[in-house]
């Protein structure tokens, strides 16, 4: 939007150029969101305290400690980032981006089917709250109208196709199979990151070092110069999701202020299932799906590690972890919950280093 309303007065006022390059508009969305995120922080914690109560349901099956320490703690704080995020990127990216309409398209919808999920676990006082069919249809149905606008802005070469990473030149033809393929791409990261959400601090940092890792790729990406000299494929206009993921930087950060141990409020699959979705979409319209697969891997691994107990125990009785996703099993192994945290966050910087290197091996 203010790119929208002051560029145009530049031949005027010369200093409104700057609002022409996408690395200060980065800047002022990440202010911006985390500003928002300080105003409203204190005062939507305490709403969501007088209107939830008891705050969100422990699992019974949990780890005994969580019944304790998390008793009473509000959720849906991924409002707080939802809003953050939303008026962030409308602010400082021009209204005509193609790109920007489809990611906040997929934030917003599944930060509805999140809140939708939260409400009825706190109105029922249970841990369940949509059905998970129903869920995966609502979060498949709105991939798949992102999908389609998504690939018909994308350019022509591109179009229904699987990059390989590391590859200069490998571009893998799905055809309409790219369709499907890109929205496993977005459920998958959406549920992978709501998995993930178990510990406080511990999913809003790998999501703040992927926003942080595709701010870099979009950038390159969608810089004609940097991508030819990178043997990257130049796909026009994803330079804007740059402003986006500074925006959902400024976001994270702002929530994690709240939600650092001991955690003032949690992010609920509110927060979890949009910030998924979201990356989700981002590596799509990027083109570097698989790349998301690497710089998040710690929720590839933590989805992973609910897999393989789900199967190990249905054909064997037998449990690989002491508890799944793999952060409880470090958990009912002892470790305090601050280390896992940080010793996650740790691996996913190694990942995301392993997954920028990907942009320059080729």
């Amino acid at each position: 939007m203010l790119p929208d309303l002051l560029v145009p007065l530049a031949d005027e006022f010369q200093l409104f150029n700057i609002f022409r390059y996408i690395t200060f508009r980065t800047g002022g969305a990440v202010m911006t969101a985390l500003i928002i995120s300080f105003l409203f922080g204190n005062q939507m914690i305490r709403w969501l305290k007088s209107v939830q109560g008891e705050g969100q349901p422990i699992r019974d099956d949990g780890p005994e400690s969580h019944i304790i320490s998390k008793k009473g703690t509000p959720t849906m704080g991924g409002l707080l980032i939802l809003v953050a995020f939303g008026i962030s990127s409308l602010l400082w990216i021009p209204m005509a981006s193609v790109y920007l309409w489809p990611v906040l398209f997929v934030a917003i919808g599944y930060g509805v089917i999140g809140f939708s999920d939260d409400y009825l676990k706190i109105k029922r006082r249970d841990t369940k709250g949509i059905p998970g069919r129903v869920k995966l249809i609502g979060q498949v149905g709105i991939a798949f109208i992102a999908t389609l606008y998504l690939v018909e802005v994308t350019p022509d070469n591109l179009r229904y196709t699987l990059a390989i990473p590391s590859f200069k030149d490998v571009l893998l033809p799905l055809g309409m199979l790219y369709v499907p393929f890109a929205i496993f791409v977005m459920v998958a990261a959406s549920n992978a990151v709501n998995l993930t959400d178990g510990l406080d601090g511990l999913a809003i940092g790998p999501v703040i070092i992927c926003a942080l890792s595709f701010a870099l790729i979009a950038y390159l990406v969608g810089n004609a110069v940097y991508s030819d000299y990178l043997q990257l494929h130049y796909v026009p206009g994803t330079g804007e999701l740059t402003v986006m993921c500074g925006a959902l930087i400024g976001a994270g950060l702002g929530f994690l202020w709240y939600n650092a141990p001991p955690a003032s409020v949690f992010m609920g699959d509110t927060g979890s299932l949009s910030l998924g979705g979201c990356l989700g979409a981002m590596s799509v319209a990027t083109r570097h799906e698989l790349v998301l697969a690497i710089i998040g891997g710690l929720f590839v691994l933590e989805t992973v590690s609910v897999i393989v107990q789900v199967i190990s125990f249905k054909l064997t009785g037998k449990r690989v972890f002491a508890m799944a996703p793999l952060h409880h099993h470090f958990e009912k192994k002892g470790w305090a919950e601050p280390t896992i945290v940080i010793r996650f966050w740790i691996i996913s910087v190694i990942l995301a280093l392993i997954g920028l290197a990907t942009l320059k091996l080729r």
